[in-house]
């Protein structure tokens, strides 16, 4: 694994996604780094029952995560009964109760884009600090287009994070431009080696 204050030292990243079963080692291997620890919950296909995504995330702040990624379910939200909203706000209430950011993944490669704002919509109302593109398990991920949609219908209090296929730093870029206020991906370092100055 790499270590986790180096990713912040060496490559300035917000934070660092792990699987659940790493959350811990990651937390003693952060030390004071200043660097926010994330994992998932729910993953990759949301459809686990709701306490079981309540366990998943109370474990995961236990073992020092400092964001929760929990996958939304789509199941749920495509037959249109009401406990999608239900679960997130629960989910919410237990990430907020413990001072911790909650992000949902709503998956916009399943979704029409009338969904995609039906979805952002739910999401914001239910309490979610940000609503993110995707898991990287579909067979697209995040694109301009969505992004684009998912800004224009989000309160400026929730977050846009892109995930899913982001492989370079042009992608990166037109992400947020496009109202992404996170990038998630496994490709961050050959993103950032890509210039000598990527905030430019």
């Amino acid at each position: 694994m790499t270590s986790t204050s180096l990713l912040k030292k060496q490559y300035g990243f917000v934070g660092v996604c792990v699987p659940p079963f790493w959350v811990r080692r990651a937390f003693r291997e952060r030390g004071n780094a200043k660097i926010f620890l994330v994992t998932v919950a729910g993953f990759p296909l949301g459809y686990n029952m709701t306490e079981t995504k309540l366990d998943e995330i109370k474990r995961a702040i236990d073992n020092g995560a400092d964001e929760i990624d929990v996958v939304w379910n789509l199941t749920s939200f495509k037959t249109g009964i009401p406990w999608t909203k239900i679960e997130i706000a629960k989910c919410a209430k237990l990430a907020h109760d413990h001072e911790r950011l909650l992000k949902v993944i709503i998956e916009t490669a399943y979704l029409s884009p009338s969904e995609i704002e039906e979805a952002c919509k739910l999401c914001a109302d239910a309490g979610a600090d940000f609503v993110k593109t995707s898991t990287g398990m579909a067979p697209a991920g995040a694109t301009v287009e969505h992004v684009t949609l998912m800004k224009k219908v989000l309160p400026p209090s929730v977050g846009i994070k892109a995930s899913g296929g982001i492989r370079t730093f042009d992608q990166a870029a037109a992400l947020v431009k496009a109202g992404a206020s996170r990038i998630g991906s496994s490709s961050g370092v050959s993103i950032l080696n890509e210039t000598t100055n990527p905030l430019k």
